[in-house]
């Protein structure tokens, strides 16, 4: 039995909250590591302060420069190899470049059972086209690819998008690994031929589901740090029916240690030899869809938080705001900012601030404000704002003019 007190210390740090950033430029070599680590960087076109993307480097590594993970996900060279490829590895994320394989099986999926089928088979002749267009085009977006095709748009049209049948066929090509992002200009997707992005090595290497399955159950459960079998099953957004058997065999072959944790209502999972860290570490700003914080009934579990984006909310019904981020310090969830990058005029704006229950502001306030100026300088923004909204803002004020 190990405590509720020290699962959270193993997860925070199994996150890579439990060491101090790097004193000097945050460096490719050092991007490696942390993806090695958490594996994943989730995709997210909202930008109102950064996109999410960006968002779990700096909370780990401190500031750095956007453009090197750019280059890492979306360009190549004889200098500087693409590190990083987009695939549904949580939703749609970034992650390293060999592993792509490990998704074959979920390729095959959309190829012969997932919607993706449905759409090429009700469009098959377009996928074809498209297909062509981009062995012909090279690097397109979707509008690129119907232009060429002069094809207008059609299709389906919801109340959160407007895709046309080229980009549903696009997309479902992409889902089953016919086409990849080549690369993103202005956050735009550019598919390619898979073949023409990644190295031949990768393309042809063959990961066999279980053995697949298994691997990315270690993984995940290496990333969480300690984990129940559905927090293992969320990382990767795996089945109960693929899961429960490899952690069966993980467990049998000593790779994971079985737990109880105090509190718990499911038996948890440790990687074997795992050491639990003494100290509560880490002091960070986390956005919504950081690895540590997405799979909300797991950040309840461990750190007693409640937290649900609002941003589909109607703004007078929104508890905290628009695009709230919670704070962390020495390993704890303390707080939650709603923050808003103005651009035009050069500031961040803390739109709102709130403590925890039961949590003292006049202490949640400095590592805050240090942090908000660290992000700040980060984004190339001049100054902190504060709003009214919160009931930190006050110390918060206090804390950035000290």
């Amino acid at each position: 039995m190990i405590t509720a007190a020290q699962a959270r210390r193993v997860a925070v740090a199994a996150q890579g909250f439990g060491e101090a950033r790097p004193s000097g430029a945050v460096t490719r070599a050092h991007l490696k590591r942390l993806i090695a680590r958490i594996q994943v960087l989730q995709l997210d076109s909202v930008s109102v302060a950064v996109r999410a993307h960006y968002a779990p480097v700096f909370s780990r590594l401190g500031p750095y420069d956007r453009d090197m993970l750019d280059r890492a996900a979306w360009s190549h060279s004889a200098r500087s190899p693409r590190l990083l490829v987009e695939y549904w590895a949580h939703e749609a994320a970034l992650m390293a470049v060999d592993d792509w394989p490990l998704m074959r099986w979920r390729m095959a999926e959309y190829a012969h059972g997932r919607w993706g089928v449905e759409i090429v088979k009700r469009n098959a002749k377009l996928a074809e086209d498209v297909v062509a267009a981009v062995t012909e085009l090279g690097p397109a977006t979707a509008g690129q690819i119907e232009a060429h095709l002069e094809s207008e748009p059609r299709g389906r049209k919801g109340p959160w998008w407007d895709r046309s049948d080229t980009k549903w066929v696009a997309e479902a090509l992409w889902a089953s690994g016919v086409l990849t992002t080549a690369t993103r200009i202005g956050f735009a997707r550019h598919y390619d031929l898979t073949e023409r992005v990644l190295p031949p090595d990768v393309v042809a290497r063959q990961v066999e589901e279980a053995d697949a399955i298994r691997e990315l159950t270690l993984r995940a459960a290496t990333a969480l740090g300690i984990a129940t079998e559905a927090d293992i099953r969320d990382y990767f957004r795996l089945g109960a029916r693929q899961v429960k058997p490899a952690i069966a065999a993980l467990v049998a072959d000593g790779e994971l240690e079985p737990v109880e944790v105090d509190s718990w209502q499911a038996p948890a999972y440790l990687r074997a030899g795992q050491i639990i860290p003494r100290r509560d570490r880490g002091t960070a700003l986390l956005c919504p869809f950081d690895p540590l914080i997405f799979f909300r009934p797991r950040v309840e579990r461990i750190f007693g938080f409640h937290y649900r984006i609002e941003i589909y909310t109607p703004a007078p019904k929104r508890q905290f705001g628009y695009y709230v981020w919670p704070f962390l310090v020495d390993g704890r969830l303390v707080g939650r900012v709603d923050l808003k990058a103005d651009r035009v005029a050069g500031v961040l704006h803390v739109v709102g601030a709130f403590c925890e229950p039961d949590e003292d502001p006049a202490r949640v306030a400095p590592p805050l404000a240090a942090e908000l100026t660290t992000m700040a300088g980060w984004l190339g923004l001049g100054d902190v704002v504060v709003g009214e909204r919160g009931d930190l803002v006050a110390h918060l004020r206090t804390a950035l003019r000290d």
